[in-house]
């Protein structure tokens, strides 16, 4: 069956599309807090040197093996990788590509459903109502106050904002490349930068909101997030070295199989160099420029420290922020904007999380984009549904979040530099790179690429897990092991009953790679044919 041929437009549209996929709410959100939670000096010298020393590297690993791949005809992470190294095993490599962006996307439309469904509340008062308890209205309108409640479609329901999501990703997905994907990124960006300026503004021109807190006024607040504190003493903590290569992989789309996809369409004469660059420039300048300077010094300065303390990225978001907005002048125009914008940066990302499966269903299994859309949507509906019933403290939504959106996260990235710097080698990966390029990637990148970034990668992998499976806690002397809450969930502890909704979680993990594997089986079987000499 005919494939239509994809491509991108402009270099301008891949620039923005992969900058969308990696401007999401982690941007807006997760980074602020994790900056506030660390110490913002020490905090952002971990996160730098792990943007040097993995993020960029490993963005210029996916943009040159996804370009390599594309060249042969092969868009998805498991024909990539078996045209890369010839090796029966090969396209097996590459079943985290597929697993990893499909399965987030299960859960990441539902948090894009939130934040529609929060700039309509927003808009039409229900969140600017006097009396409103925030922390209810979240756990009955997501669902985490019990399993099952957000099966509703009224306004104050997420139900029918999931559906709407859901139609509008699977509509501009199946538009295409540059019809779909590209379209949608290059009004979405814009707009969302815009938006981020329009109340970033409004933040550093708060002042001093209440005369009779003079403490909690806007330097405080930036001063709160920026100030360097005892630098010495956190860069000794192990934790903080996890949460920033952690968000590090988060904010640029590092290991999700996207970049390499989205790579896998260009030209042979476009230049990858500069545009991972730009690419990477243009998240980092939302992440730290934007996202870094709105969410927390607001809230600081409404609520002071004892309210940011202690909030996760969704108690931040949209427990304490819409608070915010209530003290706020003009608060209801403001809530309405931020959480439109939270929207647009979660829709520029999910669309990029179908593609990967997407193409991987189009080349593998030699069906045209009707049918890979129906199949895609078929299988992350029931997994959406899976994750939208078991609602009740977000259990689902956080078990499928680790072990997938993180641990399969670190798992991938460092199977792609490894094959980048052994695999199809620094050499002949250095002249793919460069090819059509208009800037040089400077030379110490060969051996970063080769041995800091896989060693970098290998050893907060390795202390993650001790941290987060294990439960380690960072001591020699007195080393003690404590299974940490996501083992517990799955075989339980002493006097605590292992959750239900984790094993089924887990179970449906293991059915997607298992079903994913079999999948890449059957591709393995059509490109053996495809490449057989005609006889």
């Amino acid at each position: 069956m005919a494939i239509v041929k994809e491509a991108w437009s402009s270099r301008l549209g891949v620039i923005l599309a992969v900058a969308g996929s990696a401007v999401g709410l982690g941007n807006f959100l997760r980074f602020p807090g994790l900056a506030a939670q660390y110490g913002g000096g020490a905090f952002m010298i971990a996160y730098f040197i792990s943007l040097l020393v993995i993020g960029i590297p490993i963005c210029w690993v996916e943009w040159t093996l996804g370009r390599f791949g594309g060249k042969a005809g092969y868009h998805s992470t498991s024909g990539i990788l078996n045209v890369i190294l010839s090796k029966p095993y090969a396209k097996y490599l590459g079943v985290i590509g597929f697993v990893v962006p499909v399965c987030i996307y299960m859960y990441y439309v539902y948090i894009e459903a939130w934040c529609l469904g929060y700039a309509l509340n927003s808009m039409t008062g229900n969140l600017s109502k006097e009396g409103v308890d925030f922390g209810a209205f979240f756990g009955k309108f997501t669902g985490a106050s019990s399993d099952g409640v957000a099966l509703h479609f009224g306004l104050g329901d997420v139900g029918v904002f999931v559906l709407i999501v859901y139609v509008l990703n699977f509509y501009f997905i199946y538009r295409g490349i540059s019809r779909g994907i590209e379209m949608v990124c290059k009004y979405a960006m814009p707009a969302l930068i815009f938006i981020a300026i329009i109340i970033l503004a409004r933040v550093l021109t708060l002042g001093t909101p209440d005369p009779l807190k003079p403490d909690q006024n806007i330097i405080a607040g930036l001063g709160y997030l920026w100030n360097p504190g005892d630098i010495g003493v956190g860069l000794r903590n192990p934790q903080l070295w996890l949460a920033a290569a952690g968000q590090i992989f988060f904010s640029l789309s590092v290991g999700f199989g996207v970049i390499i996809t989205y790579a896998s369409y260009l030209r042979s004469q476009d230049d990858v160099v500069l545009s991972g660059l730009t690419a990477s420039a243009a998240n980092e300048f939302c992440e730290v420029g934007l996202g870094g300077l709105i969410t927390v010094p607001a809230a600081f300065m409404f609520l002071g420290a004892a309210g940011i303390v202690g909030q996760g990225t969704f108690g931040l978001g949209f427990n304490v922020l819409p608070e915010v907005f209530t003290h706020m002048p003009g608060g209801q125009i403001f809530a309405t904007i931020f959480f439109f914008l939270l929207f647009l940066a979660a829709i520029t990302s999910s669309l990029s999380m179908l593609q990967p499966g997407i193409a991987f269903l189009e080349e593998g299994l030699n069906i045209n984009r009707k049918q890979s859309v129906a199949l895609l949507g078929f299988v992350t509906g029931i997994g959406t549904l899976f994750i939208w019933y078991f609602s009740k403290d977000l259990k689902a939504l956080d078990t499928i979040d680790f072990w997938v959106g993180t641990v399969m996260l670190f798992i991938q990235a460092t199977i792609l530099v490894i094959i980048f710097g052994w695999g199809l080698g620094i050499k002949k990966g250095w002249a793919v790179a460069h090819e059509g390029a208009e800037m040089r990637i400077p030379n110490i990148y060969k051996f970063i690429i080769k041995y800091v970034t896989p060693a970098f990668l290998l050893i907060i992998f390795s202390l993650f897990l001790m941290q987060n499976v294990f439960g380690w806690n960072y001591s020699f002397s007195d080393a003690k092991f404590e299974p940490t809450g996501y083992v517990r969930d799955l075989i339980g502890a002493e006097g605590v009953e292992p959750s239900y909704v984790a094993r089924l979680s887990v179970a449906w993990i293991i059915i997607m790679t298992i079903f994913s594997l079999l999948l890449v089986n059957i591709a393995g079987e059509n490109w053996a044919k495809r490449n057989q000499p005609n006889v």
